[in-house]
């Protein structure tokens, strides 16, 4: 019979969340088939000179790999990362250079063309509770491309858009105020 002492108690009470949490992660894939990690430590942080030559009025860059937002300010001073939703398909993702054009509190929402033919039930939606636009969008130089907020919380860390990148309502609105018009965005 073996008897455990107090110290022995308190030390060990105290290293097995360590230990457990070792044993899972070595137990645990790195990462799926497409190389995603499907958790909070998976947000790699990002230097914004792998991406633009200066920051002008600010730099996000939104990642579809690893679901995640990254938003500098001007002068690097204010570095952000955001959970997102991405889009549902690779064919539905476009990647490259743009920008913030305008912004818009309370968005309404128009199905676009390709949208109506894989749904046509989809119809115009004014701003509110049911608007997949959320409460805040920021609109980018490609037509129907927007980083916005959304009601359906279920979507962030998904794959669940029709080529946006959407962050909870909060963060949208926390990064929307941050953000000005000009801010260059970068999706890879």
């Amino acid at each position: 019979m073996t008897i455990l002492s107090r110290r022995g108690f308190v030390l060990g009470t105290l290293a097995a969340p360590f230990v457990s949490t070792t044993a899972f992660a070595q137990d645990r894939p790195e990462a799926d088939a497409e190389g995603v990690r499907h958790n909070i430590s998976s947000f790699i942080t990002q230097d914004w000179r792998d991406h633009f030559d200066d920051l002008g009025k600010g730099a996000i860059v939104a990642d579809t790999v690893s679901r995640a937002l990254h938003y500098w300010n001007s002068d690097a001073s204010d570095y952000r990362i955001y959970p997102t939703s991405v889009p549902m398909t690779d064919e539905l993702t476009k990647r490259g250079y743009t920008e913030i054009i305008r912004k818009r509190v309370g968005p309404d929402w128009t199905p676009t063309a390709s949208m109506m033919e894989r749904n046509p039930e989809l119809k115009y939606m004014p701003p509110g509770p049911g608007n997949p636009l959320g409460t805040h969008a920021m609109y980018l130089g490609w037509p129907a491309y927007l980083i916005h907020g959304t009601h359906d919380t279920r979507k962030i860390g998904r794959r669940s858009s029709d080529g946006c990148i959407g962050l909870y309502n909060e963060k949208i609105e926390e990064l929307f105020a941050i953000t000005p018009v000009g801010t260059q965005v970068r999706i890879i």
